[in-house]
């Protein structure tokens, strides 16, 4: 079981976590949902250790996330990065074996290769993929091999990090599918952030709205429809009205860029010009 209790986290004078409380229970798999800079990746790292909460504290099977020794903890988890994360340098099979073939979790050579094979066999590659480079693989098959990178090691905990981000509908049903499949098989809890409503509806037992750094509503994903909560209940429908502003003027500053607007496009018989405006 992960349980976060009271996590508080803020980055300056923005209170990204103001206390934040969940439970996912060992083999389930649990979906963060909220809007863009509410403190969804925050949360994820915090539970990882990449980022450590002001205050509040994280338990994993009852051991504290801050106390624990780094190399052993890590080693329970898996991770499928938003974009990928790949090697560009290394073969997909290295790519896949990435964690067996250092530290704790080291194999050898050869029976790393047949384990990263195997794996890329589980979501759906042929064995041929594996001496490809990252680069000549379409977006569909690389989100795969990140996949197969997740469960190699077999993880107890994998993290999905919007795992559906930039592929079209099929490939992403796909991928709903084989993240499901695999949880359920391997038995792993899961705990996932991502604005993807059909991904939510695919592949979570229990849901997590996160908003104004606060867990809104949590619940099965069965109830999620009917639970009457405005902010969900606009959220989930992807409406203008309700709650939620629409724009919201803070952000995450460790993900912090000035935006940039076209606001005129002018042209000339030799150039064209585009005017930016920038908002910090």
């Amino acid at each position: 079981m992960i349980t976060l209790s009271n996590v508080k986290k803020s980055f300056g004078n923005n209170h990204v976590l103001r206390g934040v409380d969940l439970e996912i229970a060992r083999g389930t798999s649990m979906v963060i949902i909220g809007g863009s800079g509410t403190g969804k990746s925050v949360a994820l790292k915090s539970v990882l250790g990449l980022v450590t909460p002001d205050s509040g504290t994280i338990m994993v099977d009852g051991q504290d996330a801050a106390k624990a020794e780094r190399e052993a903890f890590l080693a329970r988890f898996g991770m499928l990065f938003q974009g990928g994360a790949l090697f560009d340098s290394l073969p997909v099979w290295q790519n896949v074996a990435f964690r067996l073939m250092r530290g704790a979790l080291k194999r050898p050579k050869d029976e790393a290769r047949e384990i990263a094979i195997e794996k890329l066999r589980r979501v759906g590659l042929k064995a041929d993929v594996a001496d490809r480079l990252p680069a000549e693989l379409s977006g569909g098959m690389q989100k795969r091999v990140g996949l197969a990178r997740a469960i190699a090691a077999e993880p107890e905990i994998i993290f999905f990090d919007e795992p559906t981000t930039g592929l079209d509908p099929i490939m992403s049903g796909v991928i709903n599918d084989l993240i499901r499949a695999i949880v359920v098989e391997m038995g792993a809890t899961a705990m996932t952030i991502t604005h993807d409503m059909t991904s939510v509806r695919a592949i979570a037992d229990n849901v997590a709205m996160l908003h104004d750094g606060v867990i809104q509503w949590t619940g099965p994903v069965a109830d999620m429809d009917s639970a009457g909560d405005p902010y969900l209940d606009q959220f989930i429908h992807g409406r203008a009205a309700g709650p939620i502003d629409a724009v919201r003027s803070g952000r995450c500053p460790e993900f912090s860029t000035k935006i940039r607007t076209p606001v005129a496009l002018a042209r000339s018989p030799h150039k064209r010009h585009l005017v930016w405006i920038s908002h910090s």
